[in-house]
């Protein structure tokens, strides 16, 4: 008894950061250069948030200028085109996340169904391949496929009757959505399927051999055995997702643009392109990108409420 008080009684071991330092120094130099990425690139930039509260004055550099307050959110509030930049923003975050999410989930069931491993590594890598094409490239292709004279896309469409002979897809407005996220769909599944199959790899076999057992077919393997397997990683990418629900990708959408669909094309991140840097407005374009950010914010952590509260599953 007097030992099981004294258990209890004794005071707790203080952390020592530098002993933490000495046994695991191997870890932390693996860590090094992540962390200095993300300390010099996301954190370091923030310095420059000031911009959105000041009137950015060219001989007084950053710090200098005069205090504005929410004066270039109010700006952007009462601009004609706020409501335009927030919905298109939405109508492609949207479409890519209810199309282009689970793409990957089923892309990864399909794969790890393969028995035979040759063929199985043979998928995977032509589906990765896509992935690391540059954005420049991507939309090149675009316009070859998509082309209104030559486009192999384009004249096989008009061929079955889906689009007019004079159709342009990447003009149309009409198009410009479904191209982006087919296309996105396209060159990212492969690449995002990793931690699918990742995860799917983790599953016990016993769970296979009992499902099997009970009569279950492929179909049932997959609702009862590997779809809640890989569930707390489909529900945190989901809320990571939700996390940028309004960053669009800038250079795909800056590419595609065109005069013809700039009404659907103009998102947030080329709004601020186009007045912050090509306008040299650069407060406002700060407190556009900054508003973005704060959205972004905002549905993370309401996305991560929700799950925790109805799945008990969250990032913290």
């Amino acid at each position: 008894m007097k030992q099981a008080n004294a258990a209890v009684a004794a005071p707790k071991k203080k952390f020592n950061l530098g002993k933490v330092l000495r046994r695991d120094w191997q870890l932390w130099i693996m860590i090094l250069p992540a962390a200095l990425y993300i300390l010099i690139f996301c954190y370091g930039p923030m310095y420059g948030l000031q911009l959105a509260f000041k009137d950015y004055d060219f001989s007084k550099g950053i710090t200098g200028g005069d205090w504005a307050g929410f004066t270039y959110f109010q700006k952007y509030f009462d601009s004609p085109l706020f409501w335009p930049t927030i919905r298109n923003t939405f109508t492609i975050a949207f479409f890519s996340l209810i199309c282009g999410f689970p793409v990957p989930i089923i892309l990864a069931i399909a794969i790890n169904s393969i028995k035979s491993q040759r063929w199985k590594r043979t998928v995977q890598t032509t589906v990765y391949l896509p992935y690391f094409i540059s954005t420049v490239v991507l939309v090149a292709i675009l316009q070859i496929l998509l082309s209104t004279t030559t486009g192999l896309v384009s004249n096989a469409l008009k061929a079955i009757g889906l689009i007019g002979e004079k159709a342009n897809l990447l003009g149309d407005p009409g198009s410009f959505v479904p191209v982006y996220v087919i296309s996105g769909i396209w060159q990212s599944a492969g690449w995002n399927s990793i931690i699918f199959i990742a995860a799917l790899a983790a599953v016990d076999g016993q769970l296979y051999d009992a499902a099997k057992v009970d009569g279950a077919n492929r179909w049932q393997q997959v609702w009862h055995v590997e779809l809640p397997a890989i569930l707390p990683t489909i529900i945190i990418l989901l809320i990571m997702n939700m996390g940028g629900i309004l960053s669009v990708g800038f250079e795909k959408t800056l590419l595609m643009q065109t005069a013809t669909n700039q009404g659907v094309s103009e998102v947030i991140s080329t709004y601020v392109y186009n007045i912050g840097l090509k306008s040299s407005q650069f407060s406002f374009g700060s407190a556009v990108g900054l508003f973005n950010t704060v959205v972004n914010f905002v549905f993370l952590v309401l996305a991560n409420q929700i799950s925790k509260r109805a799945a008990n599953i969250s990032l913290m």
